[in-house]
């Protein structure tokens, strides 16, 4: 933030990095469009609101209304862009704490990735799929509509799928079930450990 506004957070990868799972054409628009008007949208709301000078997840935690519902596109697309590996993003695995409270609360990283894979393809509408964990270091798999975030329920953010049309509908029309299959494809599961740490 500078000067108490919002800016597009960095993309570690080219545009056309994560192809074809994530074509240049979706980031183009999702990112370089959607993500920009959400962060334009609260830049000129938050004059007088109350949340000037606060971070991204206090706002998102706490402010309803219009400014809750950008603030929450902007956190959301902030973790969901920033945990993509364009060059084999597979190949990494999670961390050993990771891993152990994946196996606890799940039995298996594929049964956890297929949990949260159902929830991604069967959630009615617009939103998100999370994986999170709570204070007491527990995960948990969570459907959440439009613009609604973990932190607004005392939970913290690991890993997302955003199924919102705009995220794949250029490039799988109406396959949202394929598309929320290919993403595992690109998952840095070292960003997603980090984020467990962070905790």
């Amino acid at each position: 933030m500078e000067n108490n506004k919002f800016s597009m957070p960095e993309l570690s990868y080219a545009a056309g990095a994560l192809a074809p799972i994530i074509s240049e054409e979706t980031i183009n628009l999702h990112y370089g469009k959607h993500l920009q008007t959400y962060i334009d949208n609260l830049n000129r709301l938050l004059p007088g609101s109350g949340f000037e000078g606060k971070s991204i997840e206090e706002i998102a935690a706490k402010a309803d209304g219009p400014i809750g519902n950008n603030a929450g596109q902007v956190l959301n697309h902030t973790l969901y862009f920033a945990q993509f590996c364009p060059d084999g993003g597979n190949t990494t695995a999670p961390s050993v704490c990771l891993k152990a409270k994946i196996e606890k609360a799940f039995g298996s990283i594929d049964e956890m990735c297929g949990k949260l894979s159902d929830a991604a393809v069967g959630l009615f509408g617009s939103g998100w799929a999370w994986l999170t964990v709570d204070s007491e270091g527990e995960l948990g798999i969570h459907q959440m509509p439009n613009a609604d975030n973990p932190l607004r329920h005392g939970l913290h953010p690991l890993l997302t799928i955003d199924v919102w049309e705009h995220a794949y509908y250029l490039d799988y029309q109406n396959r949202r079930a394929e598309h929320v299959k290919n993403i595992w494809k690109i998952i840095d599961w070292n960003v997603i450990s980090q984020r467990l740490n962070l905790c």
